[in-house]
Parts: C-alpha cells; structure tokens; sequence
C-alpha cells in the first residue's frame, strides 16, 4: 500500500490530505468569488461591482479565506477617513462548509493584525437585531480581546427605503 491509502475491507481508497485555509488580500478576481458567496448565503445582497470595488481599492482591509484556491469566506472592511482610530467591517461572509470551525473570528483576527490597521484601536460593525450570527461573533471577538463590546442605535428602519430592511445596531469592540 502507498502512503496516502486505506485498505477498507479489500479495496483500496485514496484519501484526500488535510486542505489548509489561507488569508490573503483580495484580487480583482476574488470579487466575483465573494459576490458568490454572498449570493448562495441569506447576507445582504450588494451589486458584484461592490465586491470588485472593495478588492481594488481596499484590498489592503479586506480579507479573503481561500481553501485550495476556493474563496470560502471574507471580509470587506475600511477605515473611516474621519476616524483613523476605527476598522469598519461591512460584510463578513463564510461558506456553509465552513461554519461552525471558527474561520470567521480567525478572518477578523487576520484583519485586524494587517499593517494597514497597526493604528486600529477599534472595529465597528452595524448588525441587525435578528442576526444572532454576527451579534454572537462580534461579542466573541470583543471576549477573546478582552475588551468591551458596545451596542447602540446607528440606523434606524425608517431611514431604508424598503420595508424589508431591519434597523442596524453599532457594534464597537474596543480599545484594543
């Protein structure tokens, strides 16, 4: 038998090795990708031009989670012009093979320790009152730093312009 193999009652299987998830900068290319992503998720949709605009001018705060060249999760985040001290995390998404192994706090991590955010003593999302997913990973995120975790109001239902869209609570994990 060659290494790699399993003898299973008489036949011989080969088995598939370990696959390693990576963080890198998005391309160009890794728009699509995350729009995809986005699209077979419940995420808020945006335009692929969102995606591809995010990769070409905020590569360098955004974050992709490739296994064998697949993207199977992100983030797209920025830093506000008029608060230098603050990460805004506008998506973050993570492929349903993915869930529940943590790639999402391990993205925000990646995020946060990227030489573009060196100056980052805070990261700020808006999350919906019904999406227990990201208030649980955001409040997690602030646990394992050891830091606070404040929510607020940000924007109320009201101001969308549909009746589909829930209002939107501040979450401000920090100082780091």
């Amino acid at each position: 038998m060659m290494k790699g193999e399993v003898n299973i009652n008489s036949q011989t299987a080969t088995l598939k090795p370990s696959s390693t998830v990576t963080f890198e900068k998005p391309t160009l290319e890794d728009g699509a990708a995350m729009w995809e992503l986005v699209n077979n998720s419940t995420l808020d949709q945006n335009s692929a031009y969102k995606y591809i605009m995010m990769c070409e001018h905020f590569a360098e705060t955004c974050v992709v989670a490739k296994e064998d060249d697949k993207v199977v999760g992100f983030v797209t985040a920025f830093i506000p012009p008029e608060r230098q001290d603050v990460v805004f995390v506008w998506q973050i998404g993570v492929d349903a093979s993915q869930r529940g192994k943590g790639l999402a706090s391990k993205i925000l991590n990646e995020l946060i320790s990227r030489e573009a955010c060196r100056d980052i003593r805070f990261l700020q999302a808006t999350v919906t009152p019904s999406n227990k997913a990201s208030q649980s990973l955001f409040k997690r995120f602030a646990r394992e730093k050891q830091t606070k975790c404040e929510v607020s109001e940000c924007f109320k239902e009201e101001l969308f312009p549909s009746d589909e869209h829930e209002e939107e609570l501040s979450y401000l994990i920090g100082p780091f």
